[in-house]
């Protein structure tokens, strides 16, 4: 597999030898967002894994109570 810095090189070979114009406009700009990505990645390498879940934690049930949400219809209550 290829490193970031070969990709990077990679990229812009191929917009130096493509032509600018209305047909390729979409492509180059394609290659600008990868190598802007790939940039980030090279200054800030993203760190793998998470940190898992948070702590939870549990409430007791006691008594007798009823609970109204009240709220326009469809807003996920």
């Amino acid at each position: 597999m290829a490193t970031t810095v070969d990709k990077i090189k990679h990229i812009e070979d191929e917009m130096a030898k493509t032509q600018k114009n209305k047909a390729t406009s979409f492509h180059l700009g394609q290659l600008k967002a990868k190598l802007a990505k790939l940039k980030k990645e090279l200054l800030n390498p993203t760190v793998s894994g998470g940190s898992g879940a948070g702590v939870g934690f549990d409430v007791a049930r006691t008594g007798v109570a009823s609970v109204g949400f009240i709220g326009f219809p469809s807003v996920g209550k």
